[in-house]
């Protein structure tokens, strides 16, 4: 049939060819301007989302604040890291704190107690589990003591540091203890290692968590009751050493 149409047949045949090929494109670009007012409507609520997510108090696993913590012991207050930069939602920041010396100082103390969890052995590198004890233990001790337990931490840690110590003083085979004062940052590291001790101790072969020990000794350091590891281990450390002056 078009072999047999005239040229006129023929233009109008490609004009109303080309007129449905466009209105056929044309459709889409319609759908796509009723799309875009719902792409704005969700930036907009992306951006509120932030602007108030911004606001938010860290809180330690989502529950313990860090702005009432009080450091009582004023030479400690530089090596207990609990506020402003520190205070972390999870004692997990993947910091490098060994590669410089007195860097770990800036580390979050919650972080530091869970690293201190990592031993023996068999415990090495554990991390995830270390967080858990840590953060059950939390919860215990909110339920005994009814306080927020980073301040329990703190507290447990000021108490638990030796102020003194002995040291082994001479040479040619003539050798005597020697008492010497202890400074802030050992005072935080050997608490941490005397509660941890402490608490790795009481949980061996023993029906309790870990969690339930690292709480029930926590309790006791900061009561500064006798009953705990640390504080028979500090004032044992503390009498030698009055006995070595």
């Amino acid at each position: 049939a078009i072999g047999n149409a005239s040229v006129p047949t023929l233009f109008r045949l490609l004009f109303n060819s080309t007129n449905s090929i466009m209105s056929d494109t044309e459709e889409p670009e319609i759908a796509v301007e009723a799309e875009e007012p719902e792409i704005e409507a969700e930036e907009e609520e992306e951006e509120e989302f932030v602007a108030v997510g911004g606001a938010t108090e860290v809180k330690l696993f989502g529950k313990w604040s860090f702005d009432d913590i009080e450091i009582r012991d004023i030479s400690l207050v530089d090596y207990i890291a609990v506020k402003g930069d520190h205070a972390t939602y999870l004692p997990h920041t993947a910091g490098r704190y060994q590669k410089k010396r007195f860097r770990k100082a800036s580390c979050p103390i919650v972080e530091r107690l869970a690293c201190c969890l990592m031993r023996k052995g068999r415990n090495s590198g554990k991390k995830l589990m270390a967080v858990r004890i840590v953060q059950h233990t939390l919860e215990i001790i909110h339920l005994l003591t009814d306080q927020n337990p980073v301040q329990v931490v703190v507290d447990a840690i000021i108490n638990s540091g030796p102020r003194e110590d002995s040291t082994r003083v001479g040479g040619a085979g003539v050798v005597r203890r020697q008492a010497v004062d202890m400074s802030p940052f050992r005072r935080v590291n050997y608490a941490l290692y005397l509660l941890a001790t402490g608490a790795r101790e009481a949980s061996f072969r023993n029906l309790k968590t870990m969690a339930e020990c690292l709480a029930e000794e926590l309790v006791n350091a900061a009561r500064g009751s006798s009953n705990s590891y640390a504080i028979k281990k500090k004032d044992e450390i503390e009498r030698v050493s009055k006995s070595n002056r």
